[in-house]
């Protein structure tokens, strides 16, 4: 590891900030342009792959994505103690965050049908942010902020695009917003948030670990004076954020168990009918039950003793009833 950070020299820094920083230098404009261009593209891209459910297009929208540039060159800035680079790498995160959810909201507005986890695998994986998600993105920024200093990694780059989630939660947000669910869409707008902050925050202890305001000042880059209330700032973000991600990944799991318990009692009321449960579900306090078979149904009644029973009294519950009958519905001919 020391001679790994010894490598980082005055050329490193000048080649990071070149590549971080989006609007300095002679060529700012027209990496301005390569941003905001690559941006709207991937925010289409991640809208329309949500919208048809494709993870292919969607992981498409990660490589093409360009967000984590600004939200890397933040972290490098913190380290520096770059405020006026701190406050337009932030505020370029910011409003490239903004365009993605307005191109989500509007593709929306273009679909008929509403886009809710409830009938999207897309928007389901992005609204319920769990701690394993904080963790993956931890690990994501570690990785992002080892192949900016080590440009001989650097091909792990698309990789790491395709690891952390970064414009489809955008996109999640102004699909959901559009389709009347602002409690999905705050889930999608969490997850963002928490890597977001994870980038920043493992990019500033890797670029802290390697020499690299040290290699800044041989340089000449003026660098100012970090202060520990700024990594304090930083650690805390991360740990509020974790706050509601546990809550989440507790709830999941106790979800779940509560299901993995619920599951034998509907089988055996339905199989003593004849009838077969294909799904058990618990969501908004409320079970959920789906049943398939031949009439007569089941009597709710008696699933609701045999829950009472095993100690569930307390839990509502609800049952649909899809009978498997099948008629053709023949084609009629027009006489000639």
């Amino acid at each position: 590891m020391t001679r790994a950070i010894r490598t980082v020299t005055a050329t490193d820094i000048g080649r990071m900030s070149d590549a971080l920083y989006i609007f300095a230098g002679p060529a700012g404009h027209r990496k301005a342009s390569k941003f905001w261009v690559l941006l709207v593209l991937s925010a289409v891209i991640a809208s329309a792959g949500v919208i048809v459910d494709s993870t292919a297009t969607v992981i498409g929208a990660m490589i093409v994505a360009p967000l984590m540039t600004p939200i890397l060159g933040t972290g490098f800035a913190l380290v520096l103690a770059d405020r006026a680079n701190v406050l337009k790498n932030g505020g370029l995160v910011l409003a490239g965050a903004s365009t993605v959810v307005a191109v989500g909201y509007l593709l929306g507005v273009l679909d008929p049908i509403a886009i809710l986890a409830e009938n999207n695998g897309q928007v389901a994986g992005r609204v319920s942010p769990g701690i394993f998600d904080l963790v993956a993105a931890l690990a994501t920024g570690v990785v992002g902020a080892f192949a900016l200093v080590r440009s001989d990694i650097s091909d792990t780059l698309p990789g790491v695009a395709i690891a952390i989630s970064l414009v489809p939660p955008l996109a999640v947000v102004g699909l959901t917003l559009e389709a009347g669910a602002p409690d999905q869409a705050w889930g999608a707008l969490l997850l963002f948030v928490t890597n977001v902050a994870a980038i920043i925050a493992t990019a500033t202890v890797v670029l802290l670990i390697y020499p690299v305001r040290a290699a800044a000042m041989s340089a000449g880059i003026k660098v100012g004076v970090l202060r520990g209330r700024t990594l304090v700032a930083v650690g805390g973000v991360v740990l509020v954020i974790a706050v509601p991600l546990l809550y989440g990944s507790l709830t999941s799991w106790l979800d779940f168990y509560l299901v993995r318990q619920v599951e034998p009692i509907t089988s055996q009321w339905a199989e003593d009918a004849g009838w077969t449960v294909s799904d058990v579900t618990y969501t908004q306090g409320k079970l959920s039950i789906i049943t398939i078979g031949q009439p007569p149904e089941p009597a709710v009644g008696e699933l609701r003793v045999a829950l009472d029973e095993a100690g569930f009294d307390d839990i509502p519950a609800g049952v649909t009833f899809v009978q498997g009958d099948e008629s053709d519905v023949p084609v009629t001919t027009a006489s000639p």
